[in-house]
């Protein structure tokens, strides 16, 4: 472990060297111990605990871990609280005008505030405080118990030892109680020796706890009350080795599943085997017993009080949530109770209630009944049809049924007249003749309208002969019409040869006449034409 001997060592030595390192690890063994006498926790790992081979360690140390550039005028010390330096008989200049002590000002004295402060009244003065300057490191500034009195921990470990003995009081005295109670029951012999036997129980006999306690290890060996001695055996909330793991209760792939990670198998790996058999039926059957079910009931009550508007949180503040379920149950059940207590005050309770006497049960009476081959009651026993709370049969604005006594399309109207409106006023048989003449109308002119259906007006669109078109046989050109074009056509060539001329605003017509074509056809110039040099 913390050896600095970097000496060569045979198979044999380094295996005695690991035995013993394992052994001081489980407590079998003492501890190391360095050059000053301190004990070398063994869990400590080598990296650590070995030296480094400049320092030429020969002992076992955990020196060159240790702070090794310290302060030497850095001191733990503390303040020193309550400590008084000097107690003056009259007032100085310059010392608190509340108190009189020359150590702090009038503002911030922590004494009570005197009616007439010590600077006027020039009696109990205060004595002065004694003030420290204590210089603390990083480490210093940031430490949690700075200025803690170990001392002051007696009195906790005295609450707790009080608390354990008033505990231990207690359950004595529940079990005397027990055999108190159970001595009462039998006979005197019977009694004097349960009461024997009890007391011997009730003894407190520690080899027989030590077995006890032992009967859960596979192997227990006597520790070292050492640094790091180990633990006192195996942890006691496992199970025993001796029981069978509940993965290994079913190997059916297909039975409960079992996670590695969790430790958990909440089906029932055996479902068919017999209940009073099995000392395992799955994680689940803990859910739904015991304060788990419980649990569950105080949960859902927290959601429920939060989506009310109740200001309410499970995971906050679990103990004013279970204080309002409790209180919320002793209501529910004082409502209950106050229900029940009213009905049984108002139909009475006939399970508590004497039995009606048999000649009033088979008593005769005046009353004729008549019944069928099959048992009904024929005549003797008319079913009364129960009044209800409206108005039934009122007749309005003339109608001669009630509303609600015509249905169609989905609405419900006067029958007297077909009128679906309720404050409408009755129009008798003219009424429906006008209402149906109406429909038929209506229906007419859908009809008339789905048989005509034209097609729409074609659009007449403009032709423009821009590109030419075919020239009919029986066309006719007027004479000026096509001087006229033709004069044109000789203007507009003259514009294309001076397009710098050209003004910018130009009237153009996009309307194509006959003479304009043929005054186009005659001016224009076909080059593949052999006699184009005679037409002009």
């Amino acid at each position: 472990m913390a050896t600095a001997s970097v000496a060569f060592k045979s198979r044999e030595d380094h295996r005695k060297q690991i035995e013993l390192e394992e052994a001081r690890k489980a407590g079998l063994a003492p501890a190391e111990v360095d050059e000053d006498g301190k004990e070398i926790n063994p869990h400590i790992p080598q990296y650590m605990s070995s030296a480094p081979w400049y320092l030429n360690a020969e002992k076992p140390s955990l020196k060159h871990q240790r702070k090794w550039k310290s302060d030497p005028n850095y001191t733990k010390s503390w303040y020193d609280r309550g400590a008084k330096v000097f107690q003056a008989e009259k007032y100085r200049k310059g010392a608190c005008h509340n108190c009189g002590a020359m150590t702090h000002a009038a503002k911030s004295c922590v004494e009570r505030p005197r009616k007439v402060g010590a600077k006027w009244t020039n009696i109990h003065i205060a004595p002065d405080e004694k003030i420290e300057t204590i210089e603390l490191d990083y480490d210093g500034k940031r430490d949690r118990w700075n200025g803690y009195d170990p001392s002051s921990y007696t009195h906790v470990v005295e609450r707790y030892e009080a608390r354990d003995a008033a505990r231990r009081k207690h359950v004595k005295e529940q079990q005397l109680k027990k055999l108190e109670e159970k001595n009462g029951n039998q006979n005197a012999e019977d009694g004097v020796n349960d009461v024997d036997n009890d007391e011997d129980d009730l003894r407190v006999d520690e080899a027989k706890v030590d077995e006890s306690k032992q009967m859960d290890f596979a192997k227990v060996e006597k520790r070292v009350r050492t640094t790091g001695g180990g633990s006192t055996g195996t942890v006691r909330n496992l199970r025993i080795r001796e029981d069978t793991a509940k993965y290994l209760l079913n190997l059916d792939v297909n039975s409960a599943h079992y996670d590695p990670k969790t430790r958990s198998m909440r089906e029932d790996p055996l479902p068919d085997a017999d209940p009073n058999e099995k000392f395992y039926e799955g994680d689940n059957q803990y859910r739904n017993s015991g304060q788990a079910l419980e649990f569950k009931h105080l949960n859902i009550h927290a959601w429920e009080a939060f989506e009310k508007g109740q200001d309410i949180h499970m995971q906050a503040a679990p103990s004013q949530a279970e204080l309002l379920y409790k209180n919320h149950k002793v209501i529910k059940d004082k409502l209950k109770t106050r229900t029940k207590d009213t009905i049984m005050e108002k139909y009475g309770n006939a399970a508590s209630e004497e039995e009606i006497p048999r000649e009033l049960l088979l008593g005769q009476s005046e009353r004729q009944v008549e019944y069928d081959r099959a048992g009904r009651i024929i005549k003797g026993q008319e079913t009364v049809l129960p009044r209800s709370k409206y108005e039934e049969d009122v007749l309005i604005n003339n109608h001669t049924t009630v509303w609600g006594s015509w249905w169609k399309d989905h609405q419900w109207g006067y029958k007297c007249c077909k009128q679906m409106i309720r404050n409408s006023y009755c129009t008798g048989a003219a009424g429906i003749k006008a209402a149906e003449a109406a429909t038929d109308l209506m229906k007419a002119n859908i009809d008339r309208k789905e048989a005509t259906k034209e097609a729409p007006a074609p659009v007449e669109e403009k032709q423009l002969a821009t590109w030419g078109t075919e020239v009919p046989e029986d066309l006719i050109l007027d004479e000026k019409l096509l001087a006229e074009a033709l004069r044109k056509e000789d203007e507009r060539k003259r514009e294309v040869k001076d397009e710098r001329k050209r003004k910018y605003n130009v009237s153009w017509n996009d309307e194509v006449t006959a003479e304009d074509m043929e005054a186009y056809r005659m001016k224009k110039v076909h080059h593949d034409d052999p006699m184009k040099d005679f037409l002009h």
